[in-house]
């Protein structure tokens, strides 16, 4: 399957599916004329991928985790961890935000003529 074919079946583009070679997720043999030849499984592994990427993982994570997406019948309980590790990640992060957003709503909540990036007692004493 040529780039053209492959970047119809899968909907990304060109330069996409050449970026993804470039990093060694994709791999295509040369033919004779200099041309890109995909497997036809190529187009699963690259759903695989996106769907990988819509979830949160990084395209490091997704080269770490390669071999387990090459196969993912046969990795399903691999794949489940990795997912889990990447929810408990989210839910970790999504903390972190609540506990800045609750500094910020704090920090907006002090009287208009104080300075909200000043330090408590400082700020008290201003």
């Amino acid at each position: 399957m040529q780039i053209g074919e492959l970047a119809a079946a899968t909907g990304l583009s060109r330069d996409a599916l050449r970026f993804y070679e470039a990093r060694g997720l994709l791999s295509a043999r040369r033919l004779g004329n200099g041309y890109r030849d995909y497997p036809v499984e190529a187009v699963e592994w690259l759903c695989y991928l996106r769907t990988a990427q819509s979830l949160g993982f990084t395209l490091s994570e997704i080269e770490a985790g390669m071999p387990l997406l090459s196969d993912p019948a046969n990795s399903a309980h691999e794949l489940r961890a990795a997912l889990e590790r990447k929810l408990a990640d989210i839910d970790a992060r999504i903390a972190g935000l609540a506990e800045l957003r609750a500094g910020l709503a704090a920090r907006l909540a002090d009287p208009l003529d104080a300075c909200p990036l000043q330090v408590g007692a400082t700020r008290a004493a201003a």
